[in-house]
């Protein structure tokens, strides 16, 4: 018998509603449906988040080391990992039952913590890793590095460490590029730097990108995966991230390109403003 893990965000609108509707068709189709409560590390085949991407992302903290496929229906706002909204479910759940639908796979960063003489922390993350200051008065003093070369050293807000899937996310809001999930990299974003080099920086899969707390900073930092687990970084504290040695599968039904889903998700106009003056006019 399949196993479907059914996660709901309970705060969104209709998220009860979705719940019941996906265990009864699943059971309706053979199904064992289990809740978050239920599971207790046994084999699944699907994971059904209902919700948003913070959902998707605490659905695959549950799993990563299954790599079990994740389906994610919008019950949120934006919903960027999504693939499908909440009034698509009963479509959803048939093309799933019926096999009709592709696994993609998410690359991911490992991130080690290491304070002065000793690693302290492992951990990983499917959107980002960010290092942010813990005192709000203060700057965190932070030096850069990318494969043990030292490339600055400037006082910030904090700093993203991106996979491609998160460069709407954080790293995004942080003024970085948007990365199609299909280029295998690591974006990194300053936040607020008071730098004159300040720019976003891509690099290679197989870079170790380094960021240090200076032993003369007047702030530590917080070191956290995805918005969910953290880490303290010490003065003389450093976060080594590098590509991840797992990767998170998200459920795809095809025929949508990713600058589709940028274009739908952000609603970017695709018309210019004269175009659009132009059809008010006449």
């Amino acid at each position: 018998m399949k196993s479907v893990l059914i996660m709901a965000h309970m705060a969104e609108h209709d998220a009860e509603a979705a719940q019941a509707l996906a265990q009864v068709r699943f059971q309706e189709a053979g199904w064992q449906a289990i809740t978050p409560e239920e599971f207790d590390g046994q084999h699944l085949d699907l994971v059904l988040v209902l919700g948003g991407d913070g959902t998707l992302l605490r659905a695959a903290e549950l799993v990563h080391d299954q790599a079990t496929p994740l389906l994610g229906v919008n019950l949120g706002h934006l919903g960027f990992l999504a693939e499908c909204e909440a009034a698509e479910l009963p479509i959803a759940i048939e093309k799933v039952v019926r096999g009709e639908y592709q696994v993609e796979g998410r690359s991911t960063v490992d991130v080690a913590v290491t304070h002065p003489g000793r690693e302290v922390w492992r951990g990983w993350a499917l959107n980002e890793v960010t290092v942010e200051k813990i005192l709000p008065q203060r700057m965190v003093e932070v030096i850069l590095s990318v494969d043990g070369q030292d490339l600055s050293a400037f006082g910030c807000d904090g700093l993203v460490v991106s996979t491609a899937t998160g460069s709407t996310g954080h790293a995004f809001s942080g003024g970085g590029p948007v990365v199609w999930p299909e280029l295998e990299a690591l974006l990194v974003v300053p936040l607020a730097a008071h730098a004159l080099f300040n720019r976003p920086l891509l690099v290679t899969p197989q870079s170790k990108v380094t960021v240090e707390v200076s032993p003369v900073s007047r702030s530590g930092a917080l070191a956290t995966c995805d918005g969910r687990r953290t880490a303290p970084l010490e003065m003389g504290g450093r976060m080594d991230v590098t590509a991840g040695s797992g990767r998170v599968n998200l459920v795809r039904f095809g025929g949508q390109p990713f600058s589709e889903r940028l274009v739908r998700k952000f609603s970017l106009p695709v018309r210019s403003w004269r175009e659009r003056a132009a059809d008010r006019a006449g």
